[in-house]
This record gives C-alpha cells, sequence and structure tokens, in this order.
C-alpha cells in the first residue's frame, strides 16, 4: 500500500471510530443514544450500511433526552471540502424536518447583513483568520 492510498479496509474502520466517537460526543451532551450504537463494531457497521455505502449514508439525527423538539444533525459528506453548495442542501433537509437550530444565526439587522443586503432564509459562510488553521470557515443562516 502506497503512502497516499487508503484502502476501503482502512477507511470503513475510521469510518467506525469516528462514528462511535461522535455517539459518545453526543451522549455526553445529554442526546438520547442507545447502548448498541455506541457498541457498533465493523460487523454491525457493514450489516447496516452495506459494503458499498456512501458517506452521505451516516447522517445521524439525535434528540435531546429531555427535550424532543432539541434536535442534532450531524453529516458526513462524500466531498472532501464542503461548500455553499452542501450547506444549503443540509439546510433544506433541516427545513424538511422543522429543525430551526440548524446553523449559528445572524440577524437581519445586524450591521455586516444589511451592509452585504442579506435576506432571510440565506446561508452566510464567513472566513476568519485563525492562528492554528491559518483561516476559520463558518456558516450563519440569516434570521
Amino acid at each position: 500500500m502506497s503512502a497516499g492510498l487508503v484502502t476501503e479496509e482502512v477507511m470503513v474502520g475510521r469510518l467506525v471510530r469516528i462514528r462511535r466517537t461522535v455517539m459518545q460526543m453526543l451522549r455526553d451532551r445529554g442526546y438520547l443514544v442507545v447502548e448498541h450504537e455506541l457498541a457498533m463494531g465493523r460487523r454491525d457497521f457493514l450489516r447496516k450500511y452495506g459494503e458499498s455505502f456512501h458517506r452521505e449514508d451516516l447522517l445521524i439525527n439525535k434528540y435531546k433526552k429531555n427535550d424532543p423538539s432539541d434536535q442534532i444533525y450531524v453529516f458526513f459528506p462524500n466531498d472532501d471540502k464542503v461548500g455553499m453548495k452542501h450547506i444549503k442542501k443540509y439546510v433544506e433537509m433541516m427545513k424538511a424536518e422543522n429543525v430551526s437550530r440548524a446553523l449559528p444565526r445572524i440577524q437581519i439587522t445586524d450591521p455586516i447583513a444589511r451592509y452585504y443586503g442579506l435576506r432571510r432564509g440565506q446561508v452566510v459562510k464567513i472566513i476568519r483568520p485563525s492562528e492554528t488553521a491559518g483561516r476559520y470557515v463558518t456558516y450563519r443562516y440569516v434570521v
């Protein structure tokens, strides 16, 4: 195996560990996660998602234990870079599921929102300098 080539077996192993870590983090933050989701190993993962799955199939939607209206979605896009196209797609998906707190918000009355002429319902990409990463990208939903 060359240094730049990642086999499907290695990728499945990584996704199993990533999914388990996400589930642990969600449980620690008060979301309803059942034990078999935390214990899912490689065999169970492949049984649930199949041999030729897409990363987008790994979507996780969880509710808070004490407040079912408080939901979180965790996405695993197929593409290496997530851009506006992806964010808009996920915002539309969450709107269809009546999830209103999908992204951090920016008020339409915010001076920056007014300066750029943003309209309610738009998603805006914000790029800021970061000491550790060089730049930090975030998105805001205009309300």
